[in-house]
């Protein structure tokens, strides 16, 4: 039996509810803004590199919000550890970079929806790319570098998660 493409968390259930500690710590949130652990299997053939995004289509900005977003995630790379979306890049795998997130910043910006509102939707994406590296400079925005992502891409794969926060 041949395994598919997946992207997985150990600590945010797809489909389910994320949990506080992925909250954003700053713009009124009070989280520890943790990003999770995420798994993935059975890269698809051609796969040079990887892409992962965390986007939430809710967030009243009429464009949605970038939460995290890694570029050049070598092919080998199965995963990315607790903690690997820290500012500075530390715990990424070698020679992945991050993006600037919507908040300004290159590490994970954890989950802040406006108190009260309905649970926002945080879609997670991996991208198999057929490229080693991505060639955008490093003050890219998230949408030349999902413009380049979407060009390169052989597959994705992804899941959503929601969370809220009490008005």
């Amino acid at each position: 039996m041949a395994t598919e493409f997946s992207l997985s968390s150990p600590d945010i259930p797809a489909g389910g509810s994320a949990d506080p500690r992925f909250e954003f710590n700053g713009f009124g949130c009070s989280g520890q803004n943790q990003s999770p652990v995420l798994n993935w299997t059975a890269a698809p053939a051609g796969t040079r590199s990887f892409a992962l995004t965390v986007y939430d289509p809710d967030a009243p900005t009429g464009s949605g919000w970038w939460h995290w977003f890694v570029v050049d995630i070598p092919a080998d790379v199965t995963q990315l550890a607790a903690h690997a979306g820290e500012k500075g890049g530390a715990r990424l795998p070698k020679g992945a970079r991050h993006v600037r997130n919507d908040y300004g910043l290159y590490e994970f910006g954890g989950f802040c929806p406006p108190p009260g509102d309905k649970p926002h939707r945080y879609v997670f994406t991996l991208h198999a790319l057929s490229v080693d590296r991505l060639e955008i400079p490093a003050d890219a925005t998230a949408a030349l570098a999902g413009f380049m992502v979407n060009a390169n891409t052989i597959a994705k794969v992804g899941f959503t998660s929601t969370y809220a926060r009490a008005a």
